[in-house]
Protein backbone atom coordinates (compact mmCIF):
# COMPACT_ATOMS: atom_id res chain seq x y z
CA UNK A 1 0.00 0.00 0.00
CA UNK A 2 0.89 3.67 -0.92
CA UNK A 3 2.17 5.93 2.18
CA UNK A 4 1.16 9.26 1.54
CA UNK A 5 4.18 11.66 1.21
CA UNK A 6 4.41 13.45 4.44
CA UNK A 7 4.76 17.46 3.99
CA UNK A 8 7.38 19.20 5.75
CA UNK A 9 7.18 22.06 8.18
CA UNK A 10 6.82 24.84 5.73
CA UNK A 11 3.83 23.09 3.59
CA UNK A 12 2.13 22.61 6.39
CA UNK A 13 2.47 26.35 8.00
CA UNK A 14 1.25 27.13 4.70
CA UNK A 15 -1.84 24.92 4.53
CA UNK A 16 -2.46 25.87 7.68
CA UNK A 17 -1.78 29.57 7.70
CA UNK A 18 -4.01 32.50 6.49
CA UNK A 19 -3.71 36.36 5.69
CA UNK A 20 -5.73 39.29 7.49
CA UNK A 21 -7.13 39.59 3.84
CA UNK A 22 -8.76 35.90 3.57
CA UNK A 23 -10.52 36.41 7.07
CA UNK A 24 -11.85 39.72 6.04
CA UNK A 25 -13.28 38.66 2.82
CA UNK A 26 -15.83 35.53 4.44
CA UNK A 27 -19.00 36.39 4.73
CA UNK A 28 -19.84 39.32 7.30
CA UNK A 29 -21.44 38.22 10.40
CA UNK A 30 -24.77 39.04 11.51
CA UNK A 31 -25.88 40.69 14.42
CA UNK A 32 -24.64 44.10 16.20
CA UNK A 33 -25.13 45.79 19.02
CA UNK A 34 -28.49 46.08 19.06
CA UNK A 35 -29.48 43.41 21.30
CA UNK A 36 -30.68 39.76 21.25
CA UNK A 37 -33.15 39.91 18.14
CA UNK A 38 -30.64 41.80 15.63
CA UNK A 39 -28.31 39.17 16.56
CA UNK A 40 -28.11 36.12 14.61
CA UNK A 41 -29.73 32.79 15.90
CA UNK A 42 -28.41 30.09 12.75
CA UNK A 43 -24.37 28.67 13.36
CA UNK A 44 -23.33 27.16 10.26
CA UNK A 45 -20.70 24.09 10.88
CA UNK A 46 -18.69 21.30 9.28
CA UNK A 47 -19.76 17.67 11.10
CA UNK A 48 -17.94 13.99 10.73
CA UNK A 49 -19.69 11.22 8.75
CA UNK A 50 -20.82 8.85 11.15
CA UNK A 51 -20.21 10.73 14.39
CA UNK A 52 -22.21 13.39 16.52
CA UNK A 53 -20.20 16.38 17.31
CA UNK A 54 -20.90 17.94 20.87
CA UNK A 55 -23.09 21.14 19.13
CA UNK A 56 -25.09 18.68 17.22
CA UNK A 57 -25.78 16.32 21.12
CA UNK A 58 -26.32 19.69 22.31
CA UNK A 59 -29.28 20.61 19.90
CA UNK A 60 -30.49 17.28 20.02
CA UNK A 61 -30.91 17.77 24.06
CA UNK A 62 -32.74 21.37 23.78
CA UNK A 63 -29.71 23.03 25.13
CA UNK A 64 -29.30 25.23 22.20
CA UNK A 65 -32.87 26.52 22.87
CA UNK A 66 -33.78 29.09 19.30
CA UNK A 67 -29.98 28.79 18.05
CA UNK A 68 -29.93 26.46 15.25
CA UNK A 69 -27.03 24.47 13.72
CA UNK A 70 -26.57 24.60 9.53
CA UNK A 71 -24.81 21.58 8.44
CA UNK A 72 -22.68 22.66 5.62
CA UNK A 73 -20.87 19.70 5.06
CA UNK A 74 -17.91 17.64 6.60
CA UNK A 75 -14.32 18.63 7.79
CA UNK A 76 -11.80 17.08 6.51
CA UNK A 77 -9.52 17.85 8.99
CA UNK A 78 -8.88 20.41 12.63
CA UNK A 79 -6.63 22.80 11.10
CA UNK A 80 -9.14 23.24 8.00
CA UNK A 81 -12.54 23.40 10.01
CA UNK A 82 -10.84 26.64 11.81
CA UNK A 83 -9.93 28.17 9.14
CA UNK A 84 -13.16 27.32 7.48
CA UNK A 85 -13.91 29.53 10.82
CA UNK A 86 -11.53 32.01 10.74
CA UNK A 87 -12.46 32.88 7.08
CA UNK A 88 -16.28 33.54 7.67
CA UNK A 89 -17.29 30.18 5.65
CA UNK A 90 -18.48 28.88 9.15
CA UNK A 91 -19.34 30.37 12.45
CA UNK A 92 -17.32 27.94 14.63
CA UNK A 93 -14.71 25.23 14.19
CA UNK A 94 -13.01 22.74 16.37
CA UNK A 95 -9.69 21.52 16.47
CA UNK A 96 -6.31 20.59 18.18
CA UNK A 97 -4.92 23.38 20.33
CA UNK A 98 -1.76 23.39 18.72
CA UNK A 99 -2.99 23.92 15.78
CA UNK A 100 -5.46 27.09 17.07
CA UNK A 101 -1.79 28.39 18.21
CA UNK A 102 -0.55 28.29 14.73
CA UNK A 103 -3.78 30.06 13.84
CA UNK A 104 -3.36 32.66 16.25
CA UNK A 105 0.35 32.87 15.32
CA UNK A 106 -0.71 33.72 11.11
CA UNK A 107 -2.74 36.50 12.74
CA UNK A 108 -6.25 35.34 12.75
CA UNK A 109 -8.51 36.89 15.33
CA UNK A 110 -10.02 34.15 16.34
CA UNK A 111 -10.61 32.94 20.03
CA UNK A 112 -11.00 29.64 21.90
CA UNK A 113 -14.41 29.24 23.50
CA UNK A 114 -14.94 25.59 24.79
CA UNK A 115 -12.87 22.02 25.06
CA UNK A 116 -14.50 19.33 23.08
CA UNK A 117 -12.42 16.67 22.79
CA UNK A 118 -9.61 15.27 25.06
CA UNK A 119 -7.74 12.50 26.55
CA UNK A 120 -8.59 10.19 29.33
CA UNK A 121 -8.80 6.58 30.64
CA UNK A 122 -11.96 6.00 27.51
CA UNK A 123 -10.69 8.23 24.92
CA UNK A 124 -6.60 8.37 24.08
CA UNK A 125 -4.46 7.73 21.19
CA UNK A 126 -1.67 4.91 21.81
CA UNK A 127 1.58 4.36 19.74
CA UNK A 128 1.06 0.53 18.46
CA UNK A 129 3.95 -1.87 18.03
CA UNK A 130 3.86 -5.55 16.81
CA UNK A 131 3.63 -7.77 19.17
CA UNK A 132 6.61 -9.20 17.90
CA UNK A 133 8.32 -6.07 17.20
CA UNK A 134 12.19 -5.56 18.80
CA UNK A 135 10.68 -1.78 19.66
CA UNK A 136 10.64 -1.64 23.95
CA UNK A 137 11.76 1.58 25.14
CA UNK A 138 12.15 5.17 23.66
CA UNK A 139 15.40 5.13 22.71
CA UNK A 140 14.53 2.24 20.30
CA UNK A 141 12.55 4.58 18.20
CA UNK A 142 15.78 6.11 16.47
CA UNK A 143 15.72 5.12 12.65
CA UNK A 144 12.07 3.85 12.39
CA UNK A 145 9.08 5.03 11.19
CA UNK A 146 6.34 6.22 13.14
CA UNK A 147 2.80 6.56 11.16
CA UNK A 148 0.18 9.24 12.83
CA UNK A 149 -2.79 11.28 10.53
CA UNK A 150 -0.89 14.60 10.28
CA UNK A 151 1.81 16.17 11.17
CA UNK A 152 2.53 18.84 13.48
CA UNK A 153 -0.41 18.61 14.95
CA UNK A 154 -1.43 16.00 18.84
CA UNK A 155 0.48 12.89 17.26
CA UNK A 156 3.62 14.47 16.65
CA UNK A 157 3.53 16.57 19.88
CA UNK A 158 2.78 13.72 21.82
CA UNK A 159 5.85 11.21 20.34
CA UNK A 160 8.36 14.64 20.63
CA UNK A 161 7.34 14.98 24.58
CA UNK A 162 7.69 11.00 24.99
CA UNK A 163 11.06 10.88 23.86
CA UNK A 164 12.33 14.76 25.49
CA UNK A 165 11.15 12.90 28.77
CA UNK A 166 13.06 10.23 28.26
CA UNK A 167 15.90 12.05 27.61
CA UNK A 168 16.45 11.72 23.92
CA UNK A 169 18.69 14.99 21.99
CA UNK A 170 17.21 16.79 19.33
CA UNK A 171 19.22 15.30 17.20
CA UNK A 172 18.30 12.13 17.80
CA UNK A 173 14.68 13.22 17.72
CA UNK A 174 14.86 13.95 14.03
CA UNK A 175 16.14 10.86 13.81
CA UNK A 176 12.92 9.39 14.21
CA UNK A 177 10.65 9.73 11.01
CA UNK A 178 7.04 10.63 11.09
CA UNK A 179 5.27 9.86 8.31
CA UNK A 180 1.48 10.74 7.16
CA UNK A 181 -0.71 7.36 7.25
CA UNK A 182 -4.22 7.67 6.76
CA UNK A 183 -5.93 6.54 10.07
CA UNK A 184 -8.23 4.21 8.08
CA UNK A 185 -4.67 2.67 6.88
CA UNK A 186 -2.46 2.92 9.67
CA UNK A 187 -3.81 -1.01 11.43
CA UNK A 188 -2.84 -2.59 7.68
CA UNK A 189 0.45 -0.55 7.92
CA UNK A 190 1.79 -1.52 11.07
CA UNK A 191 1.23 -5.23 10.28
CA UNK A 192 2.57 -4.82 6.96
CA UNK A 193 5.73 -3.48 8.32
CA UNK A 194 5.69 -0.53 6.21
CA UNK A 195 6.06 1.42 9.49
CA UNK A 196 7.63 0.56 12.96
CA UNK A 197 4.49 2.47 14.60
CA UNK A 198 1.33 3.29 14.28
CA UNK A 199 -0.97 5.57 16.38
CA UNK A 200 -4.34 4.52 16.64
CA UNK A 201 -7.37 5.94 18.64
CA UNK A 202 -10.78 5.56 19.08
CA UNK A 203 -12.78 2.45 17.04
CA UNK A 204 -9.79 1.49 14.95
CA UNK A 205 -7.45 0.93 18.30
CA UNK A 206 -10.66 -0.95 19.31
CA UNK A 207 -10.73 -3.26 16.06
CA UNK A 208 -6.90 -3.53 16.02
CA UNK A 209 -6.01 -4.53 19.64
CA UNK A 210 -9.64 -6.57 19.56
CA UNK A 211 -7.43 -8.56 16.44
CA UNK A 212 -4.44 -8.84 18.14
CA UNK A 213 -0.85 -9.12 17.66
CA UNK A 214 -0.20 -5.41 18.46
CA UNK A 215 0.71 -3.97 21.98
CA UNK A 216 1.35 -0.17 22.99
CA UNK A 217 4.39 1.45 23.69
CA UNK A 218 2.49 4.70 25.51
CA UNK A 219 -0.42 6.41 25.00
CA UNK A 220 -1.04 10.01 25.20
CA UNK A 221 -2.95 9.61 28.59
CA UNK A 222 -0.17 7.63 30.40
CA UNK A 223 2.34 10.49 28.94
CA UNK A 224 0.06 13.51 30.30
CA UNK A 225 -2.94 12.07 32.42
CA UNK A 226 -6.39 13.33 31.32
CA UNK A 227 -6.01 16.79 29.36
CA UNK A 228 -8.19 18.48 27.07
CA UNK A 229 -6.61 18.57 23.33
CA UNK A 230 -9.13 20.87 21.43
CA UNK A 231 -11.12 23.54 21.51
CA UNK A 232 -14.08 25.33 19.17
CA UNK A 233 -12.90 28.88 18.09
CA UNK A 234 -14.84 31.69 16.89
CA UNK A 235 -14.12 34.98 14.94
CA UNK A 236 -13.66 38.07 17.39
CA UNK A 237 -16.13 39.52 15.00
CA UNK A 238 -18.93 37.36 15.38
CA UNK A 239 -18.28 37.36 19.23
CA UNK A 240 -18.58 41.08 18.86
CA UNK A 241 -21.54 40.88 17.24
CA UNK A 242 -23.66 37.71 18.51
CA UNK A 243 -22.42 37.90 22.27
CA UNK A 244 -26.20 36.12 23.08
CA UNK A 245 -25.78 33.79 20.67
CA UNK A 246 -22.34 32.90 21.50
CA UNK A 247 -23.33 32.36 25.23
CA UNK A 248 -26.18 30.27 24.59
CA UNK A 249 -24.26 27.90 21.97
CA UNK A 250 -21.26 27.12 24.19
CA UNK A 251 -23.11 26.83 27.52
CA UNK A 252 -25.46 24.57 25.38
CA UNK A 253 -22.28 22.49 24.46
CA UNK A 254 -21.12 22.68 28.27
CA UNK A 255 -24.15 21.29 29.13
CA UNK A 256 -23.71 18.18 26.70
CA UNK A 257 -20.46 17.40 27.90
CA UNK A 258 -21.70 16.68 31.07
CA UNK A 259 -24.64 15.17 29.84
CA UNK A 260 -22.81 12.79 28.57
CA UNK A 261 -20.34 12.20 31.47
CA UNK A 262 -23.38 11.26 33.77
CA UNK A 263 -25.19 9.88 31.81
CA UNK A 264 -25.55 5.96 31.18
CA UNK A 265 -23.44 4.75 28.36
CA UNK A 266 -25.67 2.49 26.48
CA UNK A 267 -28.20 5.81 26.33
CA UNK A 268 -25.59 8.21 25.51
CA UNK A 269 -24.82 5.71 22.64
CA UNK A 270 -28.72 4.99 21.49
CA UNK A 271 -29.07 8.72 21.67
CA UNK A 272 -26.34 9.66 19.23
CA UNK A 273 -27.37 6.83 16.97
CA UNK A 274 -31.07 8.24 16.72
CA UNK A 275 -28.94 11.49 16.04
CA UNK A 276 -27.32 10.07 13.06
CA UNK A 277 -30.05 8.04 11.90
CA UNK A 278 -33.07 10.93 11.78
CA UNK A 279 -30.52 13.71 9.93
CA UNK A 280 -30.42 11.33 6.73
CA UNK A 281 -26.39 11.98 5.69
CA UNK A 282 -26.48 8.40 4.07
CA UNK A 283 -24.36 7.62 7.18
CA UNK A 284 -23.21 4.40 9.11
CA UNK A 285 -23.88 4.63 12.75
CA UNK A 286 -22.05 1.47 13.34
CA UNK A 287 -18.76 2.73 15.11
CA UNK A 288 -20.92 4.35 17.84
CA UNK A 289 -21.14 1.69 19.39
CA UNK A 290 -17.67 1.73 20.37
CA UNK A 291 -17.68 5.34 21.81
CA UNK A 292 -16.84 5.75 25.19
CA UNK A 293 -16.34 9.46 26.13
CA UNK A 294 -15.66 13.31 24.72
CA UNK A 295 -12.57 12.75 26.76
CA UNK A 296 -12.98 16.74 28.28
CA UNK A 297 -10.81 17.03 31.17
CA UNK A 298 -12.42 20.19 32.83
CA UNK A 299 -16.05 20.63 34.39
CA UNK A 300 -18.20 21.69 31.40
CA UNK A 301 -15.29 22.19 29.07
CA UNK A 302 -14.15 25.31 30.67
CA UNK A 303 -10.40 26.14 29.23
CA UNK A 304 -7.48 27.09 31.50
CA UNK A 305 -4.04 28.65 30.73
CA UNK A 306 -2.55 24.54 30.39
CA UNK A 307 -4.76 23.53 27.70
CA UNK A 308 -2.97 26.05 25.12
CA UNK A 309 1.17 26.79 27.30
CA UNK A 310 2.04 23.21 26.64
CA UNK A 311 1.72 23.64 22.74
CA UNK A 312 2.91 27.22 22.59
CA UNK A 313 6.04 25.87 24.16
CA UNK A 314 6.39 23.28 21.98
CA UNK A 315 5.69 25.04 18.89
CA UNK A 316 8.42 27.67 20.33
CA UNK A 317 10.68 25.30 20.25
CA UNK A 318 10.44 23.92 16.90
CA UNK A 319 10.58 27.26 15.87
CA UNK A 320 6.55 26.97 14.05
CA UNK A 321 5.48 29.98 15.74
CA UNK A 322 7.24 33.46 17.47
CA UNK A 323 8.77 32.65 20.90
CA UNK A 324 6.73 35.01 23.49
CA UNK A 325 4.37 36.38 20.84
CA UNK A 326 1.66 35.49 23.03
CA UNK A 327 0.40 34.04 26.39
CA UNK A 328 -2.07 31.57 26.49
CA UNK A 329 -4.77 33.63 28.06
CA UNK A 330 -4.96 35.64 24.75
CA UNK A 331 -6.16 32.94 23.26
CA UNK A 332 -9.21 31.63 24.80
CA UNK A 333 -12.04 33.18 26.98
CA UNK A 334 -14.78 31.39 29.43
CA UNK A 335 -16.72 34.47 29.28
CA UNK A 336 -19.53 32.88 27.29
CA UNK A 337 -19.38 29.89 29.09
CA UNK A 338 -22.48 30.33 32.01
CA UNK A 339 -22.09 26.56 32.71
CA UNK A 340 -22.69 25.90 36.94
CA UNK A 341 -23.00 29.80 37.23
CA UNK A 342 -25.60 31.70 39.13
CA UNK A 343 -28.46 32.66 37.47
Amino acid sequence: MHLATAPNRRQFLALLGISAAAVSCGRAEAGGSGGKGSQTRTLRYQGAAGAVTLPELAEDLGYLGDVKLEWVGNTISGPQDIQSAATGQTDFGGAFNGAVVKLAAQGAPVKAVISYYGSDQYAYSGFYVREDSPIRTPRDLIGKKVGMNTLGAHSEAMLEIYLERNGLSRAEIDKVEALVVPPVNTEQSLRQRQIQVGVLGGILRDKALATGGIRPLFTDFQLLGAFSAGTYVMTDRFLKANPDTARTFVTGVAKAIEWSRTTPRDQVVARMTEIVRKRGRNEDPAALKFWRSYGVAETGGRIDDKAFQLWIDWLGKRGDVPQGKFTARDLYTNDYNAYGKAG
